[in-house]
Formats: structure tokens, sequence, C-alpha cells
């Protein structure tokens, strides 16, 4: 499962990757806020959304990110990955 940036707003073409919140290897939850991002009218969380593993993080922290962009890949699991 791909992770990715969603458009927030007509005038929403890209934004800020402030800081990953989860590293490779880490578990989420479905709706788990993965990622802290910013545009120039908002500050926003990314979620997983699926439960699984964090597989990769395709974008440094500090990055521009367009909208519509892959930023991280996930291993879904099935029922809670805890």
């Amino acid at each position: 499962m791909e992770i990715v940036v969603p458009k927030w707003g007509v005038t929403m073409d890209e934004a800020h990757l402030v800081v990953w919140l989860k590293k490779v290897g880490d578990l989420v939850t479905e709706d788990e806020p993965v990622a802290e991002m910013e545009t120039d009218k908002a500050d926003a969380e990314i979620v997983s959304q699926v439960s699984g593993r964090i597989t990769e993080l395709l974008v440094e922290e500090g990055a521009q990110v367009e909208a519509g962009q892959v930023i991280a890949r996930v291993e879904a699991t099935s029922g809670d990955p805890t």
C-alpha cells in the first residue's frame, strides 16, 4: 500500500514534509499519523490508510513534495498489527 500526499484544497500543489513520525519497520494502524506536512496555508498530518508495517520512506524530512506523490509504502497486515 502506498501513502500519498493528499490534495488539500483547490490551490494546493505542493507541501513541505516537516518530520516523519514513523520509521522503516514501525507498525502503524489505519488512520495513524505517519508524517507532518505544511503548506503555504496549513499544517497537517499524513495518515496511513491501512494497518501494517512501514517498509519504505521515499522522501527525506525537509523535502518539497507534490500532491499525489507517493511518500511511503506500508505492507498491509490483517487485524491489529501490535
